[in-house]
């Protein structure tokens, strides 16, 4: 099942270890199967607050994003992004495929009663 890392960068500001950490990751997510699905693309805000910039990387499951984000290659360049940029990261599961939320809101009726 497709896992996620999704960030927020609160006030991204440029820096030249910001340009190198944005060379550098990509060799880091590649033993991963890590791949970028947003990278600080235009987003608008529907509902709540979202300041900064939206990052998704996807991989192939929650353990290959967990040895990504733990690997000595990533934790080698993450002090170039995180001395610059407050962030909010999360790792996060997909939902498999066939999912139906219908079944999900079942169950939360089944729980309510």
């Amino acid at each position: 099942m497709t896992a996620y890392a999704i960030a927020n960068l609160h006030n991204p500001t440029l820096h030249s270890e910001v340009a190198e950490y944005i060379e550098r990751i990509q060799a880091t997510l590649d033993p991963h199967g890590g791949r970028f699905l947003v990278h600080g693309a235009q987003h608008e805000v529907r509902e709540g607050s979202w300041g900064g910039a939206a990052i998704v990387i996807a991989f192939p499951g929650i353990d290959e994003a967990r040895s990504w984000w733990d690997s000595p290659a990533y934790q080698r360049i993450a002090h170039l992004r995180a001395d610059h940029i407050e962030s909010d990261i999360i790792l996060v599961d997909g939902v498999p495929d066939g999912y139906d939320p219908a079944k999900t809101a079942a169950k939360v009726r089944e729980l309510l009663s």
